[in-house]
C-alpha cells in the first residue's frame, strides 16, 4: 500500500485500516494491476462427483474440498453434512457455522431429496419402516422417476431396472441406501438434487461449483463448471 501497489476502483489506497461496508462486499482490489476480490463470507453449492468424499483430507481418496481450491475464502470452507463416496450430488460449503447448524441440527428438519438408481422395483412404503437397527427414518415422499426427469449427474448403471425420487428429513449414515435395501431393493446410483430450498441446477457439471447469494452481502459470483 505505501508503494502506491494496490487499487480500488482505480484510486490508490494506502491506508491499512480503510473501512469496508459489508454492502460493498465482495469488493473488487488491484494488486500489481492483478485483479482480487476480498470476501468476508462465503456460500457455495457443489455437484459432488462420485468417487470422492465429503472431507477437509482423506489418505486413500481425492476429496470433494479440494476441488472448491479456487473458491472464495477456501480455507474457511465447511461442509453442511455429508455424501458419501458413491454417491454424487448437491453438496453445500460455508463459512458460516450457524447454517451449517440450522442445516444440518436434526431439530431443524432440513428435507433432503435424493434421486436413486435401482437393481429393482421398490415395494410401497409401510405406515411405519423400521431400519435393521431400530432407525426410524422420516420419509415424506418417495416415488417412481421418469429416465427423462433423472438430473444428469445421477450414475445410472447398465443393470439398473428402476429409478426412484425420495425425500427424507435427517441425515443417519447411509440412510436412504438402507431404506431401498428394507423396501426389497438395492442402490446403484445415488445422487442428491435438493436440500432444503436449495436445487442442484440441471447444468452443473460434476466437480463444478456456484457461488450462493452472501446473506449479507446480497450477492452471487457465478459459477465454475
Amino acid at each position: 500500500m505505501a508503494a502506491g501497489r494496490v487499487r480500488i476502483a482505480g484510486a490508490a489506497v494506502d491506508n491499512p485500516r480503510l473501512d469496508v461496508p459489508t454492502g460493498d462486499l465482495p469488493l473488487a482490489v488491484e494488486v500489481d494491476e492483478v485483479a482480487h476480490l476480498l470476501y468476508e463470507s462465503a456460500r457455495i453449492l457443489q455437484n459432488k462427483p462420485v468417487g470422492c468424499v465429503t472431507a477437509l483430507r482423506d489418505d486413500r481418496y481425492p476429496t470433494a474440498y479440494d476441488l472448491l481450491r479456487d473458491a472464495p475464502l477456501w480455507g474457511e470452507l465447511r461442509a453442511a453434512g455429508r455424501l458419501d463416496l458413491d454417491s454424487s450430488g448437491l453438496l453445500i460449503w460455508t463459512t458460516d457455522g450457524a447454517e451449517i447448524q440450522r442445516l444440518t441440527h436434526p431439530k431443524r428438519a432440513v428435507p433432503r431429496t435424493y434421486q436413486a438408481a435401482l437393481a429393482g422395483p421398490f415395494n410401497a412404503l409401510p405406515s411405519k419402516l423400521v431400519l435393521e437397527d431400530g432407525h426410524e427414518p422420516q420419509v415424506i415422499a418417495l416415488e417412481t422417476l421418469a429416465a427423462s426427469d433423472a438430473h444428469p449427474s445421477l450414475k445410472i448403471p447398465t443393470e439398473s431396472t428402476a429409478l426412484a425420487a425420495i425425500t427424507v428429513v435427517g441425515g443417519a449414515y447411509h440412510e436412504v441406501r438402507r431404506i431401498f435395501a428394507a423396501l426389497g431393493s438395492h442402490v446403484l446410483g445415488l445422487c442428491r438434487v435438493r436440500f432444503g430450498e436449495l436445487e442442484l441446477p440441471r447444468d452443473l457439471s460434476p466437480g463444478g461449483y456456484r457461488l450462493l447469494p452472501d446473506a449479507r452481502a446480497g450477492v452471487a459470483d457465478g459459477d465454475r463448471a
